[in-house]
């Protein structure tokens, strides 16, 4: 089997994909891309067994054929070789010769029988939505999911389809956000939990413009097509939590901050916060909100004011630091609005105006005054 391929195309694309590879796998076999080529079209997989990526691209081949080729020492090769045709030749035994223009380099391949067969596409159910649309909601959403392999419904992003919108939960017990699309409808009501992992790869393989994605998904996993690239993973399989009881409903007091301030506060004041709860006091009174953080076992201790526009009883709350300060990240708007009202009960925070089509909310508990 021989082909000839672009070396910067092909690590192009290999880079896409090449994330799924564990550094520490169990099976060797899954350190490989799996290369196959039919009718001068070259299809690259890669798999951890959870999660496969496929690209696919033109090459100059005469016959089709396999092989598995280890993924780090071909990505290490491409990326120090400039632009230029390279010819993959391969032998019956899979040793693989690639010939530059200076140069010959050859590598031991595998076996391609031994490679994971993908799941297949049965039985499934399908929506098609905007690249740039699922790669705001993965943004949106991701930060907030559980890092506990405990709790493994919270180990995902939660997908909620209706006929009217498509909603993205996430939540690691401590703060929630919950992005709606209603530029997005489902043909039935349906929901599915999917990992962090292969969201976290499309973030980086799917452009930020208005490609129609194909999204599909049966009971197991979820098929995501953009163009020559596809990705399937294994959905959790666990009951996400009832989300829906923990959103106050009435949050009478209304807090509208500039982002930009309120994070270069919680930034400064959060220095001197205790490390394991990053606590930061809020009081709010009129038109000033306090800032205190304070570390007691170093006598640390920091404070700052600002300006802000409040409507409700003055009130004092502390918050995780570090948690709000990421909730911002999502607000895509200059000033951001939080919904109060005891310090005992969940915060909201909401971008003071919503793109259209997008409905976007964050919650977040408050900790324990330390007085």
């Amino acid at each position: 089997m021989k082909f000839i391929v672009s070396s910067s195309s092909l690590l192009k694309h290999l880079q896409q994909i090449s994330g799924v590879i564990n550094a520490n796998t169990v099976l060797p076999i899954l350190e490989d891309f799996l290369f196959e080529i039919e009718d001068k079209k070259l299809s690259v997989v890669a798999t951890d067994l959870e999660t496969v990526m496929r690209v696919q691209m033109d090459v100059e081949s005469k016959v089709n054929g396999k092989v598995c080729i280890p993924a780090k020492i071909l990505l290490d090769t491409l990326k120090n070789i400039a632009e230029q045709p390279l010819t993959f030749n391969i032998d019956k035994n899979f040793s693989v010769e690639i010939t530059s223009d200076n140069g010959k380099y050859k590598v031991m391949g595998e076996n391609p029988d031994n490679f994971p067969k993908e799941p297949s596409a049965d039985d499934t159910t399908g929506f098609n939505m905007s690249s740039s649309a699922l790669l705001t909601a993965i943004n949106k959403t991701l930060f907030a999911v559980s890092g506990d392999d405990l709790r493994p419904a919270m180990t995902g992003v939660f997908f909620e389809l209706t006929k009217e919108y498509v909603q993205f939960v996430a939540t690691d017990a401590h703060r929630l956000v919950r992005y709606k699309r209603i530029d997005t409808k489902a043909s039935k009501v349906d929901s599915f939990i999917v990992p962090k992992k292969p969201l976290n790869l499309l973030k980086n393989a799917l452009p930020d413009n208005d490609d129609e994605l194909t999204i599909s998904y049966n009971n197991n996993h979820l098929f995501v097509q953009h163009g020559s690239t596809q990705m399937i993973c294994r959905l959790i399989d666990a009951r996400f939590p009832d989300y829906k009881v923990v959103i106050p409903t009435d949050n009478p007091y209304k807090l509208i901050v500039s982002k930009a301030d309120f994070q270069g506060a919680l930034r400064r004041v959060n220095v001197f916060s205790n490390k394991s709860t990053n606590q930061v006091a809020l009081n709010i009174s009129g038109s000033e909100l306090q800032l205190a953080a304070q570390d007691v076992d170093f006598s640390f201790e920091g404070n700052e004011r600002m300006n802000c526009q409040y409507d409700g009883e003055d009130l004092q709350i502390a918050f995780n630091a570090k948690f709000l300060i990421e909730m911002l990240n999502a607000a895509d708007t200059n000033d951001v609005k939080m919904e109060l009202s005891t310090p005992t009960k969940a915060g909201l925070i909401k971008p003071t105006e919503q793109a259209e089509g997008e409905d976007l909310l964050m919650l977040v508990m408050p900790l324990m005054l330390n007085n």
